[in-house]
């Protein structure tokens, strides 16, 4: 009888659906790892070692950030790809990863379809630096400057095709500027290069010159947002400005493999909005001018989109060389 009874609940579980099972399960069930694309000390870096601090205490179980750092991601795309789809290997995804589909001709992995992305962690605007002591003191003298300069301005950036590269190629296209863009290896160089008189402008976050711009040795002319930083609330936005059709938002996010359990995608979301919410993280990340930040897999999945058309369009209207 007993064995009967056995039988007769074993066939009652395999007659479940396979959703119904799979909700049942806990996750995660081991230390997961969040795979970032770019070195130590970077602020998607540092964004995930606070996330992954905080996930580990709610889950109970260890988020590891590995910095797997490459050309495109694309190394750490590779690695993620082979490891088992269940949410316990994730990588961080960038609006760079979007860049990355246009910029290169041949990819050894398609974000578009390879990828599922789970939640943003946090969003934030790149600023427009000036030198403390420039003629160049505002927005309004930065563009009578270009346009009275027979060689127009310098523009100082990091390496062709990140985010603040591009910023600078899509301002310089809106505004109808003359200038030249000049793009330099590391965030540090073009500082210097900013400070040492070389360019007369610079994009980049608030993050990398923050105690620059704090001592005043540099100036923020403005923000690329939608509106005023809460960082920089003094600081106008482009949009603001006058250039209304102007807005870069440059933002980090977690994303899975694509085959990964829908219900470990929600169970990973939900655990970055509690995140998110806490009081403590919005501080330490706005202390890094970032904003954070989770949101549904909906709202970033439609970002992604809309960053892959956006910046594929900037990409053609530039002179950078598809690589």
């Amino acid at each position: 009888m007993k064995s009967l009874i056995n039988i007769l609940r074993l066939i009652a579980v395999l007659a479940l659906p396979i959703s119904t099972f799979s909700q049942s399960l806990h996750y995660p069930e081991r230390p997961v790892r969040i795979i970032v694309p770019f070195g130590v000390g970077g602020l998607a870096d540092i964004t995930f070692r606070i996330y992954s601090e905080k996930l580990s205490a709610l889950s109970g179980k260890q988020f590891v950030v590995e910095n797997i750092p490459g050309s495109g991601g694309f190394t750490a795309a590779i690695n993620l790809l082979k490891a088992k789809p269940d949410g316990h290997t994730l990588m961080v995804m960038t609006n760079g990863t979007a860049i990355s589909k246009s910029l290169y001709k041949s990819m050894p992995y398609d974000p578009s379809t390879d990828l599922i992305p789970i939640s943003f962690a946090g969003d934030f605007d790149l600023i427009i630096l000036a030198r403390g002591d420039s003629k160049i003191s505002n927005f309004s003298q930065l563009m009578s400057t270009a346009k009275k300069t027979d060689k127009g301005l310098n523009i100082g950036t990091i390496n062709p095709g990140s985010t603040q590269n591009l910023a600078a190629e899509l301002f310089k296209s809106v505004t109808h500027l003359n200038a030249q863009i000049i793009p330099y290896k590391s965030t540090p160089e073009a500082l210097n290069s900013l400070l040492a008189g070389d360019v007369d402008i610079v994009f980049e976050t608030y993050a990398t010159s923050k105690s620059l711009v704090d001592s005043g040795k540099l100036l923020a002319l403005a923000s690329t947002g939608s509106q005023r930083s809460e960082y920089l609330p003094k600081v106008p936005t482009v949009s603001e400005l006058g250039v209304g059709s102007y807005e870069v938002v440059g933002w980090n996010a977690l994303a899975a493999a694509t085959g990964t359990p829908v219900e470990t995608v929600q169970a990973i979301n939900k655990l970055m909005n509690s995140v998110a919410d806490m009081s403590e993280v919005k501080q330490k990340l706005n202390a890094l001018g970032s904003k954070a930040h989770a949101g549904s897999s909906q709202e970033i999945q439609k970002r992604f989109s809309e960053d892959l058309t956006k910046w594929a369009n900037v990409i053609k209207q530039s002179s950078i060389e598809i690589q």
